[in-house]
């Protein structure tokens, strides 16, 4: 099949970042995922009672933002941005451009980092200091540590980047709209070179409380480890997780001219609206089809070219169901020969972070040829069939795989990776 713009710049990916509840860099955050760890247990950013109906989370343990920022820094940007930092920070140090971007035209380089809430730990405080002590006490920084585009504004500032550069929101398809909009860009000659990425720090009391009155979560208390288990018969809601990841897209001509590490290729981006209702997705996973369906096709690729899907796989009963059907409906038989997976068994959601995350690790299946766990499976559910690679990891070669992302408001976003065999 050929692809819809033929024409246009391959794009590569040639640097990775990963903070996640598992690992605070990609290598141990691999290490984590193929040894099936759950990053999930009881919260500790905040004192959690009885009335809060969910008391865990997953959490990112022993981030030190110092490594990556100064102190008078930290204390004027929310947690959410300073997972943003260290996930570019990496990101561009695999790439070979940890010392800057002297080497490459800064007008060429941009920045899309999604989030779908942004600094809401900031936003919470701020509002007690408001009801307790009064306007003239509320930070004057309030605004630029909450709003959620700071995160791509201060890695463009940290790095010089003067090419494109804003936030994605768009629930947990945020970081996925990211990368894929940074593919785009430089698919169109309008960039070398792309940070894209996603981050999110919403264990609060605020988000915790939001989540559970909606019934979204997990009640499972007495076993968080537990607790995210897609695509099994007694899924109960996600676990909430936070943390970011990144990526830097570059087009081929580019990182072959600078003699960059090639880790992967993007080769297609498809996304779509459900226009169906507030969270719940559309009857028999309908938008999420288009959006695969146009993510094979950009990238020419046939259903039975796909060996691996990262599936959005939140662990709720109507996402599972439906992403399952989809799939189903998408690649035919070939769905039964696919593994889809999902890292959120062990990650739990990290909302508009998600999407990033995730194609961090499509990239390094892709590479790699291993496909993590999908863990805590203990009861068949007869209408999700599929390989979801249940409590064992794969090995097996993946020359193209999919990461899937969906966002309340119906949002929906495929992304296409090719493994990198230097062609």
């Amino acid at each position: 099949m050929e692809r819809r713009n033929p024409k246009g710049h391959r794009v590569v990916v040639t640097g990775l970042g990963l903070v996640t509840p598992i690992g605070n860099d990609v290598e141990s955050t691999w290490d984590a995922l193929l040894a099936g760890r759950s990053g999930a247990g009881p919260i500790t950013q905040f004192e959690v009672d009885e009335r809060f109906d969910v008391r865990f989370a997953c959490e990112v343990k022993g981030f030190e933002p110092e490594r990556y920022m100064d102190r008078k820094e930290i204390k004027r940007t929310d947690r959410f941005a300073q997972f943003a930092l260290a996930v570019a920070h990496q990101a561009m140090e695999s790439a070979g451009l940890a010392n800057g971007l002297d080497s490459v035209d800064r007008d060429r380089v941009g920045v899309i980092i999604g989030s779908g809430i942004g600094g809401i730990a900031t936003f919470e405080e701020q509002a007690r200091i408001l009801i307790e002590r009064g306007p003239q006490r509320i930070s004057p920084f309030f605004v630029p540590m909450f709003i959620s585009d700071i995160a791509a504004g201060l890695v463009s500032m940290r790095y010089g980047a003067r090419g494109p550069n804003y936030a994605t929101v768009s629930a947990c398809a945020s970081s996925a709209h990211a990368v894929g909009d940074a593919f785009r860009i430089i698919q169109r000659g309008e960039a070398d070179v792309m940070i894209a990425g996603g981050t999110e720090a919403t264990v609060t009391p605020l988000t915790m409380a939001g989540f559970a009155s909606m019934k979204a979560l997990s009640t499972r208390n007495d076993s968080p480890e537990t607790a995210s288990r897609p695509f099994d018969a007694t899924r109960d809601g996600f676990v909430l997780g936070e943390g970011a990841g990144c990526l830097v897209l570059e087009s081929l001509d580019h990182a072959v001219r600078r003699g960059a590490p090639i880790l992967g290729e993007i080769v297609g981006f498809g996304q779509t609206a459900d226009a169906h209702h507030l969270t719940a997705p559309a009857p028999e996973g309908a938008g999420a089809q288009l959006a695969m369906r146009a993510a094979l096709r950009d990238a020419g690729l046939s259903p039975a070219d796909v060996d691996y899907i990262n599936a959005h796989g939140t662990s709720t009963p109507a996402n599972d169901l439906n992403e399952t059907l989809a799939v189903k409906a998408v690649f035919g038989d070939h769905a039964y020969r696919l593994v889809m997976g999902s890292t959120k068994s062990m990650t739990g959601h990290l909302l508009g972070a998600a999407g990033a995350v995730e194609s961090v690790i499509s990239v390094l299946v892709c590479a790699r040829g291993v496909i993590p766990p999908t863990i805590n499976f203990t009861t068949a559910d007869p209408a999700c069939d599929l390989d979801y690679a249940h409590n064992r990891r794969v090995e097996r070669p993946v020359e193209a795989a999919i990461s899937n992302s969906f966002g309340f408001g119906g949002h929906n976003a495929c992304i296409a990776f090719r493994r990198w065999d230097g062609a």
